[in-house]
């Protein structure tokens, strides 16, 4: 399994570095694949479970919103809301009429959905359109990475105190700090090379990031295991080999990327 993540991985974040560093219409339209594919998934999970939300709602409406932040940033957010309401409302209302027995809960599963990959994912768009973004993101997603390597690396030889039974039984308390204290020591490092290109990203900053997002970004994590146990299945999807689906990838990502550009707007 460990063969396979790694061949995966190899091609895999070259790739997703170079995109960051191209930015502009070339990543949103990475960044509209990866939230559409997302949205499927998380459809996907639920029709499993036996729900029926909308397939339309849960894929375009995550990608339109990405489409929207990158022309508009944060205006017509408000249209765009009123918008889906109405059509996820009207979607589950011709299903009930239709005879399905579960469309008030669909109704609310659509439009959480929706917005919780949508709008926390757009946010993706917005860290990189800021000066500097690609450096800036590419600090935000390597604290993860290292922070989930850090975790993993200690919590399988001494990890004994977990941190969710229910949710994610393998993750413990050891390995958690783990990923702290990795996180602790090398963002700052990343940060003092991405000084050469952005002044502004000091080693300070590099720390107060990795050290936030390693103790928030989790929950994250944890909020996709807690469908995934609830429907009693592995992965969100297969799409990628080794890793599950493009959810599985994201889940702690999602998170990240609001708390880097919030912190990235309070430094200014």
């Amino acid at each position: 399994m460990l063969k396979e993540r790694l061949l995966v991985l190899i091609p895999l974040i070259p790739a997703a570095v170079a995109l960051v560093v191209a930015g502009g219409w070339l990543f949103t339209i990475a960044v509209i694949l990866m939230l559409a594919l997302a949205g499927w998934e998380y459809w996907r999970m639920f029709t499993r479970g036996g729900y029926r939300p909308s397939a339309f709602i849960l894929v375009a409406g995550p990608a339109s919103l990405a489409v929207l932040r990158y022309f508009y940033k944060f205006e017509f957010v408000d249209i765009w809301l009123v918008v889906v309401l109405f059509i996820t409302l009207a979607i589950h209302l011709f299903e009930y009429e239709a005879g399905s027995q579960t469309s008030a809960l669909d109704f609310g599963i659509s439009l959480g959905g929706a917005l919780y990959l949508g709008w926390l994912g757009a946010y993706f768009i917005s860290i990189r359109n800021i000066p500097h973004g690609e450096w800036w993101l590419l600090l935000v997603l390597p604290s993860i990475w290292i922070a989930d390597g850090g975790a993993y690396a200690i919590g399988r030889h001494l990890g004994f105190h977990k941190i969710s039974r229910r949710a994610s039984p393998n993750k413990s308390w050891e390995g958690y700090i783990g990923g702290l204290v990795t996180a602790a020591i090398c963002c700052p490092l990343i940060a003092m090379m991405w000084q050469l290109r952005a002044p502004e990203i000091t080693p300070i900053k590099g720390l107060v990031l990795g050290v936030i997002l390693s103790l928030v970004c989790i929950l994250g994590d944890l909020g996709e295991s807690m469908f995934k146990r609830y429907f009693n299945i592995k992965d969100s999807s297969n799409l990628i080999p080794g890793h599950g689906g493009i959810f599985d990838r994201i889940d702690s990502w999602l998170w990240a990327v609001p708390i880097g550009y919030y912190l990235t707007q309070f430094w200014k």
